[in-house]
C-alpha cells in the first residue's frame, strides 16, 4: 500500500503560514524559502519517492500561478511534472499540467488512492487539507522542516485539540543554516 507523506515547512514553534519568514535572512514575501544544500538534498530525497500529490484548493490556485514558470529546483521540476489531485468541491479555474479535481469525498478518495499501485503520495503546504488527513488517520509519515525562528502569528499544523498522538522517529537532520529536518512515522 502507498504511503501518504506530509512534507511541511514550519517555524520552531509550529507556525506554517509563510515559510519564507523563518528560513531566509531577508524574507521575500510570496517566494519559496532559501534552503541550504542539506535541505535541498532532503527535499529531493522526499519528492523522489512521490508520484502523486494532494493539494488543497487555495494552495493549487496559488501554486498554479507560480510554479509553472519557476526555476527553483528541485521542486519546480517535481511539482510541474507530478500527478496533482486537488481537493475541492468546485471546478478548477486555472490549468496546470497533470492536475485534476479529486472526484470523491477526501477520506474515500485518499483511501482509494493509497490502494492503487505507485509511489508515495505527497501533501505539500495545504494546511487545512493536512489537518483533515491527520484527523482522519490517513497520513503515514511526517517530514517536517523546522526553521530556526519563533514568534510568528498564524496557523499551526497541530492545533490544540486534546487528541494525543504518538509518533515514531525515523530521522533527524540538522543543517548548516540552523534548520532541522525531522521524519516521523504516524502510528
Amino acid at each position: 500500500m502507498r504511503k501518504v507523506v506530509l512534507y511541511t515547512l514550519m517555524s520552531l514553534d509550529g507556525e506554517v503560514d509563510d515559510p519564507s519568514r523563518y528560513f531566509a535572512e531577508l524574507p521575500t514575501p510570496g517566494q519559496p524559502p532559501e534552503f541550504d544544500a542539506v535541505l535541498e538534498d532532503n527535499e529531493a530525497r522526499i519528492v523522489g519517492t512521490q508520484d502523486a500529490v494532494l493539494l488543497g484548493r487555495h494552495m493549487y490556485d496559488e501554486w498554479s500561478r507560480y510554479w509553472p514558470t519557476s526555476d527553483v529546483q528541485p521542486f519546480a521540476d517535481f511539482i510541474n511534472g507530478v500527478k496533482k489531485y486537488v481537493v475541492t468541491s468546485t471546478p478548477l479555474a486555472s490549468e496546470w499540467d497533470n492536475a485534476e479535481r479529486a472526484d470523491a469525498p477526501v477520506d474515500a478518495f485518499v483511501r482509494d488512492l493509497k490502494l492503487r499501485p505507485g509511489g508515495d503520495i505527497g501533501v505539500h503546504g495545504s494546511i487545512e487539507l493536512a489537518q483533515t488527513l491527520l484527523a482522519a488517520g490517513l497520513v503515514d509519515e511526517l517530514q517536517l522542516v523546522l526553521g530556526p525562528a519563533v514568534g510568528f502569528p498564524g496557523r499551526r499544523l497541530f492545533p490544540q485539540s486534546g487528541d494525543i498522538r504518538r509518533l515514531e522517529l525515523l530521522s533527524v537532520l540538522p543543517t548548516p543554516s540552523g534548520a532541522v529536518a525531522l521524519g516521523y512515522r504516524v502510528r
